[in-house]
């Protein structure tokens, strides 16, 4: 056995033969199912597109570089679970683009975020991050406030997340703006209907100003969106759990 080793290790052609021969495999491998999977990711009940203000909201925080200090990604480790919740899954991100998993954590992890904090907690939290966090090294984002949310051009949004794959169909963009007025407004009337076209969505004056519809009530209604759409515990009961 060593002898054919020796043959091999002294002989550089054979060697390189034989590596593209294993790599060729492996890739066949590894690829091929690629060729008649349908999609590669589980499906998970609950997950749908973003609203056109969370969607907004989703523009604002990557436009402002959120992503750089706060990943998107639980890791199925134990200390991650036990601080931010059950592990995130694939099917979570697959209307994502781009996807916001992260690399780097300077603040914390924000796949499970939603809820977790009250809307008035996040107003006092974009606009002076120590009065609620005293040891935050984030900036303070009081302009969001004050800044009027453009959502002229909002339907153009799903649109080109539609080309991508996003399942938007035509009355979701047909009725993006007026979906954007009824989520940011308290009690407006068309709430029912935009809740019949994105389960789930929560319609309310987000940043605690009824006059204005501003950046800081699409981002607010983004981050009060992360990690409610599936429900873990359902997902634990079906056998897909870590512990």
């Amino acid at each position: 056995m060593a002898g054919r080793h020796e043959k091999i290790e002294k002989n550089s052609f054979l060697m390189l033969v034989l590596i593209l021969i294993t790599i060729s495999i492996g890739g066949i491998v590894e690829i091929a199912p690629l060729f008649y999977l349908e999609s590669t990711i589980e499906r998970v009940a609950g997950m749908r597109p973003y609203t056109p203000l969370e969607l907004a909201g989703r523009n604002i925080y990557i436009r402002e570089g959120c992503y750089v200090c706060h990943s998107q990604m639980i890791r199925s480790l134990r200390d991650e679970v036990d601080r931010y919740g059950h592990y995130s899954l694939a099917a979570e991100s697959m209307y994502d683009h781009p996807f916001q998993w992260g690399s780097k954590r300077t603040g914390p992890d924000l796949a499970r975020v939603g809820n977790r904090y009250s809307d008035a907690w996040h107003v006092a939290h974009m606009t002076r991050p120590r009065s609620v966090v005293p040891e935050s090294v984030m900036p303070g984002y009081p302009f969001l406030a004050r800044r009027l949310l453009d959502y002229r051009r909002i339907a153009e949004d799903l649109r080109a997340n539609r080309t991508v794959g996003v399942p938007y169909s035509d009355v979701m963009i047909a009725n993006a703006v007026v979906d954007v007025e009824a989520q940011a407004q308290a009690d407006a009337v068309a709430a029912a209907d935009l809740i019949r076209r994105y389960p789930k969505a929560q319609a309310r004056d987000f940043d605690g100003n009824p006059d204005a519809i501003t950046e800081l009530d699409a981002l607010i209604a983004y981050l009060q969106m992360l990690g409610t759409l599936v429900d873990v515990n359902a997902f634990k009961a079906a056998g897909n759990s870590l512990r």
